[in-house]
């Protein structure tokens, strides 16, 4: 090793020294980031993941290396022996953190030689996402994304010191584990020892945590990898890490306290931010209500208005079909939006019609005048009580949508958070959590025919709807809680069901025949014959918290090796073929 590297030893990192070091012989190792020649002398910035610091290299202080760095360019790695100077104060570089110095090198060793790279080694580089990837580990050399990964080891550290201070335990679970239903598609992985048998990937470590609970460990968690093979969006990977958290012996609120307590430590530990807490709590039908989602975004106001009483004998058409077929008439009010232009207003409704509505209905709040195609369909005093209800003023636009509830929350919801995107009314510096309580166990699969679990099978309803879960199904609430920060969901969980019998019950309205309910998750029903605790628990996307912690943009801008939105590595070009021998070995046929 002594001999790679030319028998220098490396004493600080590039971006640890400063005036304290003055007069000190430093070694330092690192990428050249730059290289400037003035003539008789050569300015080298060498970074490591810690920071620049600029080297100066004279035929005064050393003839060998000055001759040697001559060769030097970008991203060679360079190993430099040299004494830490004082600069001028004409010479400081406010903008490093090592500005107030720099080294002057006796002693150079060449490391390792670079090509040009594909793309320049800095923030400012304007490179497309599929280069940055094939290159990812150049892409990694980029201080942004150091500190992005940096940021989220922090992030995963703090998470562990808490949870191990409060008596968690962290226990790893099996990645290959049998297939069940309910959720995304499963990775396969087939067994050579035992053809046309399957392992799958796990989809989140569920039902092992709950084991470990039924096993009496009480506190667990774990940060552990999942992989889903569903369809890609933006934001998501075919591989992502949770932080696993299960514990016995509790009710909804002792898991929401704990959760609060870990987040306010790890704000506070890794970005010095203190957190208030308890954080807001809204019920799921509250915040569909008011912000037309279950994962609203707190940092503006613009909520949504119900006006269905205001017009329910109205003659116009779109009101009164809405709320014959039993949905709701909503609106919403955009303050100070009303100089939008006509071709503005029709993009609005073609983005509305994306969530399904059939049209979007708007009013332009003008000095003495309501500008809308909808005025000659209302009276006076219907027009009064919508500009009433809605608290509009000069100024205002008004956007109003008519259909079944579903449709109308998920078009105002997205146009709320639009328009609040569009006029600046977020605050990016503004960190809102909100707890999402009470959810509906249930939802009706139309595909299907039949109920589907809206977190999981094991979700508990609350006491109080357990008469309900045969009669009316749809109108059971779950012990189930949803975590949101600025609108995205980061983490979410129940109290889980414990009582044999209750489960039992669940299975039964869910479809599932008992033989079916114990050829899926027998294990699971087995343990529960032996004295199951209460239990539950809760799941974050690490990183989704990593990205909005950092300021990213995208989760794969956390991620050291991401895949694409199309589910492949461009770097390793994986998914790839594989040879005959394996398949066979296997016991599998292509045949395409």
């Amino acid at each position: 090793m002594g001999e790679q590297l030319g028998g220098l030893k490396r004493t600080h990192m590039c971006g640890e020294l400063g005036v304290k070091d003055v007069g000190k012989s430093v070694v330092v190792m690192g990428w050249v980031n730059s290289r400037r020649d003035h003539g008789g002398l050569v300015f080298i910035d060498l970074r490591d993941r810690t920071g620049i610091v600029q080297i100066v290299f004279s035929e005064q202080v050393s003839k060998e290396a000055f001759e040697k760095v001559q060769s030097v360019r970008s991203e060679y790695v360079l190993a430099v022996e040299g004494e830490v100077v004082k600069r001028l104060p004409e010479n400081v570089n406010p903008k490093i953190l090592t500005g107030e110095i720099e080294i002057y090198a006796k002693n150079l060793k060449i490391l390792s030689k670079s090509e040009t790279p594909p793309f320049p080694i800095e923030d400012r580089s304007n490179v497309s996402e599929a280069v940055r990837l094939k290159y990812r580990y150049l892409d990694l050399r980029r201080p942004s994304m150091q500190k992005n990964l940096i940021t989220r080891f922090k992030l995963t550290q703090a998470v562990r010191e808490f949870l191990n201070d409060n008596g968690f335990i962290e226990i790893e679970t099996p990645m290959l584990i049998k297939s069940t239903p309910e959720g995304a598609r499963d990775y396969l992985v087939p067994s050579r020892i035992y053809p046309g048998k399957f392992y799958a990937l796990p989809q989140s470590p569920q039902i092992f945590k709950q084991l470990l609970m039924i096993a009496g460990f009480d506190r667990y968690y774990q940060i552990a990898r999942c992989l889903r093979d569903e369809d890609l969006r933006a934001d998501r990977q075919p591989e992502f890490t949770q932080i696993d958290i299960e514990m016995s012996f509790v009710e909804v609120e002792d898991v929401l306290d704990i959760n609060e307590k870990m987040i306010k430590h790890v704000f506070k530990k890794v970005l010095d931010i203190d957190l208030d807490i308890p954080f807001r709590r809204l019920t799921y039908q509250e915040a569909m209500e008011r912000f037309g989602t279950d994962k609203p975004d707190l940092r503006f106001g613009m909520e949504l208005k119900d006006l269905s009483d205001i017009l329910r004998e109205s003659e116009f058409n779109v009101f009164k079909n809405a709320l014959k077929n039993g949905g709701s008439i909503r609106g919403i009010n955009v303050k100070g939006a009303a100089s939008m232009t006509r071709k503005q207003l029709d993009e609005l409704v073609e983005f509305a019609k994306n969530f399904g509505a059939k049209g979007l209905l708007w009013m332009q709040v003008l000095e003495g005048e309501v500008k809308s195609p909808a005025t000659k369909f209302l009276t006076e005093g219907e027009l009064n009580k919508i500009l009433e209800r809605l608290e509009a003023e000069v100024g205002d636009l008004l956007l109003i949508v008519a259909d079944k509830d579903e449709v109308v929350f998920d078009t105002l919801g997205h146009l709320r958070v639009e328009m609040a995107k569009r006029f600046n009314l977020i605050d990016e510096s503004k960190y809102e959590f909100v707890w999402v309580v009470d959810f509906p166990l249930l939802e009706y699969d139309e595909e299907e025919k039949r109920y589907v679990a809206k977190h999981h099978p094991f979700t508990s309803p609350k006491d109080e709807d357990i008469d309900l879960l045969e009669k009316e199904p749809l109108k059971v609430r779950a012990k189930a809680y949803d975590i949101v920060l600025n609108g995205t969901e980061i983490g979410g969980g129940s109290i889980r069901i414990h009582d044999t019998e209750l489960q039992k019950r669940m299975f039964k309205v869910l479809g599932f025949s008992e033989e079916e309910a114990w050829k899926k998750f027998g294990f699971l029903m087995e343990a529960f014959k032996y004295g199951a605790p209460p239990h539950g628990g809760i799941a974050y996307g690490l990183d989704r918290l990593a990205m909005i912690m950092t300021g990213s943009d995208t989760i794969r801008d956390v991620i050291a090796f991401p895949k694409t939105q199309n589910a492949v590595c461009l770097m390793s070009d994986a998914p790839s073929e594989v040879s005959e021998k394996q398949l066979k070995e296997l016991h599998i046929k292509i045949d395409l």
